[in-house]
């Protein structure tokens, strides 16, 4: 069952990847309850994760049937099963649960998108550091950013701020609270040979709080993913993105000039978005259009173009 499932969804969307000259895609997402895994490839590396459920079967049959999947993964995929990196994670994880490290074997690898280099780590954190469900989202960013300052919020590797250096955006500042993501995204700029300090500034900061110290007229475009609730020992105040997203996004647009634009983004899939109360010009769901083929009827975010 699981062999005519994979088979069948790795041939279509293997073929859509090759046509989009796509490399790092999402194969199987949880198909059949029986085998709740994730299935990823990253050009020639594979990242497979399974979502923690009850399984009823002790340590060692799990252990053995999930040998036996994997056995079957490289079958039907053409891999050998040393290049399959495995991990565990709890069905309903949120992308805040990115800070947790999970290994430090610091095994990164370089992967394409859209002609840009990208550092991946399939090992040492829940997340692998490249979000493939924004892939359009991204694309959209780099076609709008030339000459803009753009800021990136809650930015984690700063893949959308490669995006828009690379684009040629008169500045890009990338915000996080992690120290450790700030430097994979400086990380990720250095090998795309991104290196104006005068343009690219990376600041370590609470975004909520960060946003109130912003004068108006400061940014021309903006994104902004945060995750659904975070209570980080290291910000001041908790974050929950349905109680806390009209004056998180009203912050933003306070700091955006008069026509710019800022796409929002959010994991949570019970969002509803309070236009009413958001001080824009024009709200747009854009998320059936920044679905990539390989998340389609799948996908579990939101995403909106505001506009000032």
């Amino acid at each position: 069952m699981f062999e005519n499932r994979l088979l069948k969804v790795y041939k279509h969307k293997s073929k859509l990847a090759k046509r989009q000259g796509i490399t790092c895609y999402r194969v199987y997402d949880h198909d059949l309850p029986e085998f709740p895994f994730c299935i990823e490839l990253y050009e020639d590396k594979v990242y497979l994760a399974e979502y923690l459920r009850r399984h009823g079967m002790t340590d060692e049959e799990h252990e053995a049937w999930l040998e036996i999947c994997v056995a079957c993964i490289c079958k039907l995929l053409d891999v050998k099963d040393e290049i399959v990196y495995i991990k565990q994670r709890k069905r309903k994880a949120n992308r805040h649960d990115q800070y947790e490290k999970t290994d430090s074997k610091q095994e990164y690898f370089t992967v394409m998108e859209n002609g840009l280099k990208f550092l991946v780590n399939l090992t040492d954190y829940l997340d692998t550091g490249l979000f493939l469900d924004h892939r359009i989202t991204r694309k959209m960013v780099y076609e709008q950013c030339a000459g803009k300052r753009v800021l990136n919020l809650f930015a984690y590797t700063g893949s959308f701020s490669v995006y828009a250096a690379a684009a040629n955006a008169a500045s890009v500042t990338t915000v996080d609270l992690s120290k450790t993501y700030l430097q994979w995204a400086e990380d990720n700029f250095a090998i795309n040979l991104l290196k104006n300090k005068d343009q690219y500034f990376f600041i370590h900061a609470d975004v909520k709080q960060y946003l109130k110290t912003l004068q108006p007229n400061s940014f021309d475009l903006v994104i902004i993913d945060p995750p659904t609730f975070s209570n980080s020992k290291r910000m001041k105040d908790f974050l929950d993105i349905q109680r806390n997203h009209v004056e998180l996004l009203n912050d933003v647009l306070h700091a955006v000039s008069k026509g710019g634009t800022v796409y929002f983004s959010t994991n949570f899939t019970r969002f509803v978005i309070d236009k009413e109360n958001i001080q824009a010009t024009t709200i747009k769901d854009i998320t059936r259009a920044t679905t990539p083929f390989d998340f389609e009827g799948r996908l579990k975010r939101w995403c909106y173009r505001i506009g000032k």
